[in-house]
């Protein structure tokens, strides 16, 4: 099975220093579904591990976080692309869970559901926790120049990323750098 493990906010949608909370507010970035679109397309499965940490600060509920989903699917399906599975972290972080990236916990659920390893599965996500979490599981990291990711633009990665780290400008440039390595012969 070909699977991407995908964040969602400042990857494929807008993020915002006040929390994603309603689905008006959750608005995809230029070009990440066409993106998924086109990995979907050359036969990758994609699914999302997120952190919702404004579900335990209690911003909002699971009725209001799927209503989220349904509208990125409703949009994606538009595009004729599709995430096969959501995975969240609902904790606040002081909550000490296993889920919360940059701990490996949601990883560990999509290896179980699927029942694959995820050693080299692609990570792609806008954090530093992403990443780590990634490396955590197993999982080849990706680092989106999007979202927070924005702040690493025109430079260097600081030390605290792992060094094996990939960079992309945005969902779209990692999406023709996994399609691309798939089709270069060895």
């Amino acid at each position: 099975m070909k699977l991407v493990i995908l964040d969602r906010d400042g990857t494929i949608n807008e993020d915002s220093a006040d929390y994603v909370k309603s689905a008006d507010e959750w608005t995809p970035l230029p070009g990440a579904l066409e993106a998924i679109a086109r990995l979907n397309h050359a036969g990758w499965h994609l699914v999302i591990a997120s952190n919702q940490s404004g579900l335990g600060r209690g911003l909002f509920d699971v009725s209001t976080l799927n209503a989220m989903h349904a509208k990125m699917h409703s949009l994606l399906a538009e595009v004729g692309g599709r995430v096969d599975a959501v995975f969240y972290c609902p904790h606040a972080p002081d909550d000490g869970c296993h889920c919360r990236k940059p701990e490996p916990g949601l990883f560990e659920q999509i290896g179980e559901r699927y029942g694959i390893d995820l050693t080299g599965v692609p990570m792609v996500g806008d954090t530093v926790n992403d990443v780590r979490a990634a490396v955590a599981a197993g999982c080849e990291p990706h680092l989106v120049l999007t979202g927070k990711g924005e702040a690493y633009r025109g430079r260097a990665l600081p030390d605290h990323f792992p060094p094996q780290t990939r960079v992309h400008q945005d969902l779209a440039a990692f999406a023709d750098f996994l399609i691309a390595r798939e089709t270069t012969p060895s």
